[in-house]
């Protein structure tokens, strides 16, 4: 419905559709849609003198026609008042992502809304978080795709990218993802808001708390050196409520703290960081074989236990783990701010040093969702033509999935538990929860897996002073409630990073990561039955 000939043949094959409905006594509309699509083809079904009583009744109620004009009486034309039109030609722009789902446009990507309102659900699911708890229409999915239209069209959003109404309609996604998957027509917000920010803050200054949360992997490289020190200072009544103030935290958060030890460094201990053997094979399903395990920021430099639980997991499993030799990082963070120039610097390093790897087929288990997502999202996205990074997003796996569906016959010990799970969003949008739903009920645990969506934090989102509120108001919705009902000795399970620190800030319960679970249930399986 964008050229002069494409609207004449839609016209005329609605009119035809529209007698041939008539003549099999059927009707124009299964439920909605008679005044607003179909509003002129209602004499066909109607007939004349019913339709002009449908006038007469509206003149005498509503006879200065303020209450929906053009809809059922006078109606519009089915070729009229459409949404493109022939005259449609919004703005392009250069952008970061080639959205080679959409043919390479932005303008295509912002029109897949089609007005639904899948996304103003408030009961289940995750998407949308935000309208979930604000009910405002500019904080659903469909409110900012269509803020997205109108800045490229130009009309109504004057200042295109950098149209403040269009930033304060974009701040308060999570960019949970929820609605690239949840979305009847697939409308990837994330994605559209990254992009955004990028042109945003072309030749101005991002805010201070947008450099240390977006670079945190680089300001945790740097508190490595002293840990101990870095905690002091960042929880000193004095120093730390100077640093609180300067990055926008508010009072109800603290900073987590960082590991006396980094992942990294106890992995060159066991010497699992070294080159990877070229000439070993490469096979998922042989006990063995090796694998890279993706050591994110957050599990390298605050949660090293996790990493090592995974590894040791691993090794159990019959692989032989490798780490990269130095610390990568995919970047996620930056996505949050738009820093898509220094996001695709991030993945051109992580392809170029983890080359080899990638091109013999090595599998690479990843911990962290957000990560995971990364590797399966905006990696396409960025690079959509390019053949590393396509082998790279194949041979990218969830410890869930790929010992669920990858490690041969592993089976995880037993453990005579209960265990509350709470997916974290990228997991549940972009690949699925059922992995580690399988891999914990094979254990025998008494498992509850939370329709619980967002956790409310996601990344550095809960962090600022002015979306605390919301943060807070959207795990209280289902998941922080859950979590205070569940008894003491309940294991509360989460993968994500943003996840287990929103549950530990807000319900003091520690959540515990699926390579943390397995480690427990082996721990307890070789004290219970001890070797001859």
């Amino acid at each position: 419905l964008e050229s002069e000939s494409g609207i004449r043949n839609y016209g005329e094959f609605v009119e035809r559709a529209a007698d041939l409905v008539v003549s099999y006594g059927g009707s124009l509309s299964g439920e909605h849609g008679d005044g607003q699509s179909r509003g002129a083809l209602l004499p066909k079904m109607f007939g004349p003198e019913l339709v002009k009583a449908f006038g007469e009744f509206k003149a005498a109620w509503d006879p200065d026609n303020k209450m929906n004009p053009h809809k059922v009486v006078n109606a519009y034309l089915p070729t009229e008042n459409l949404r493109l039109g022939a005259d449609y030609k919004p703005r392009e722009s250069k952008t970061h992502f080639h959205f080679p789902d959409d043919g390479g446009s932005f303008a295509k990507a912002t029109v897949r809304c089609v007005g639904l309102g899948e996304c103003r659900k408030t009961h289940a699911g995750a998407m949308c978080p935000s309208y979930m708890v604000t009910l405002e229409e500019q904080h659903s999915t469909r409110g900012r795709a269509h803020m997205l239209f109108e800045l490229l069209q130009g009309e109504v959003v004057r200042d295109a990218w950098r149209d403040d109404h269009v930033k304060k309609a974009l701040d308060l996604c999570l960019s949970c993802k929820a609605c690239k998957s949840e979305c009847p027509t697939n409308v990837d917000i994330a994605t559209y808001r990254a992009e955004f920010l990028s042109h945003y803050y072309e030749g101005k200054s991002r805010p201070w708390h947008a450099h240390c949360f977006g670079r945190i992997d680089r300001w945790a490289r740097l508190a490595s050196v002293a840990p101990r020190s870095a905690n002091f200072l960042s929880h000193a009544p004095g120093f730390g409520h100077l640093l609180r103030s300067f990055l926008g935290l508010p009072k109800e958060r603290s900073l987590p703290r960082f590991a006396g030890r980094t992942f990294q460094s106890w992995a060159r201990t066991r010497k699992v960081s070294a080159p990877w053997a070229s000439n070993s094979p490469a096979s998922t399903t042989i006990a063995g074989s090796q694998v890279i395990l993706w050591v994110d920021t957050f599990t390298n430099y605050f949660h090293p236990e996790i990493g090592r639980a995974a590894l040791e997991v691993l090794e159990e499993a019959g692989f032989q783990v490798r780490v990269p030799q130095s610390h990568l990082c995919c970047g996620r963070p930056l996505y949050d701010f738009g820093m898509l120039d220094q996001a695709k610097k991030y993945l051109i390093r992580v392809m170029q040093s983890l080359a080899a790897e990638i091109d013999a087929g090595v599998p690479i288990v990843v911990l962290e969702p957000s990560c995971a997502s990364v590797f399966r999202d905006e990696l396409r996205g960025l690079f959509p033509k390019d053949p590393r990074a396509a082998r790279l997003r194949e041979q990218t796996f969830l410890l869930s999935e790929f010992l669920h569906c990858h490690a041969g016959g592993y089976k995880p010990p037993a453990l005579n538990r209960k265990v509350l799970l709470h997916g974290h969003c990228h997991h549940k949008a972009l690949m699925t929860l059922s992995h580690e739903e399988a891999l914990l009920r094979s254990m025998g645990v008494e498992l509850e897996s939370l329709d619980s969506g967002c956790c409310g934090m996601a990344g550095a989102f809960g962090f600022e002073r002015e979306k605390y509120p919301i943060s807070r108001a959207i795990g209280e919705r289902v998941l922080l409630p859950a979590v205070r009902r569940a008894a003491p000795e309940t294991l509360i399970a989460s993968d994500g990073f943003s996840c287990r620190e929103q549950i530990a800030q807000l319900t003091g319960r520690r959540a515990f990561h699926l390579a943390e679970i397995l480690k427990l249930a082996a721990t307890h399986s070789r004290s219970t039955n001890p070797e001859p």
